[in-house]
């Protein structure tokens, strides 16, 4: 009798690899990148407006994926017209020499149950640090939304400097973003 289990692992595999989806356009229109802070005891939220972000990621490998994501500094609606015309600063981001922000993925790791680390190295105002941020996938009738959030230490890239180092606006930025893409 002859042993049924390579037709069966043969069949396994066949039926997994159907279920792959992949990943890589992501929509701008339908993504959002925002932001929240303290500010002298007031929670503050802004958003970014234009932004580009390439991503390849394949469900079935995301060990090998990747993502970039820039960020035209300029596009930032911080809340109010005061800290708009601030922002733009040497203090804060010197958008005239530094416009835009990136992030670069390193290394993406499956934390099970369509969540994922997305580790990688986020460049603003010329300095580099390396960042984590944790990412939920959910898929809805052919698109693929990977919401995602990490706190970023302002200090860590001399955003706020001189007059507002201090504790006027807090240290801790949480970013959100959501980023839609459909399924290929």
């Amino acid at each position: 009798m002859k042993s049924r289990l390579p037709a069966v692992f043969l069949a396994f595999a066949t039926l997994s690899n159907a279920y792959a989806v992949e990943y890589t356009d992501v929509n701008p229109t339908a993504s959002t990148i925002s932001f929240t802070y303290d500010q002298m005891g007031q929670e503050v939220y802004g958003t970014f407006g234009t932004y580009s972000a390439t991503l390849n990621f394949d469900t079935q490998n995301p060990a090998a994926a990747s993502t970039v994501l820039t960020i035209q500094l300029p596009s930032i609606n911080a809340g109010s017209d005061d800290a708009n015309t601030e922002l733009p600063k040497p203090g804060w981001f010197d958008m005239t020499t530094y416009p835009v922000g990136t992030f670069t993925s390193t290394h993406i790791t499956d934390l099970g149950d369509n969540r994922y680390l997305f580790s990688g190295n986020l460049t603003l105002k010329g300095q580099t640090r390396p960042v984590e941020v944790k990412v939920a996938l959910k898929e809805q009738s052919g698109i693929g939304i990977f919401d995602g959030e990490f706190v970023l230490k302002r200090d860590d890239f001399r955003i706020g400097a001189g007059e507002w180092a201090d504790s006027v606006v807090s240290n801790a930025i949480v970013i959100k973003f959501k980023m839609v893409a459909p399924e290929r």
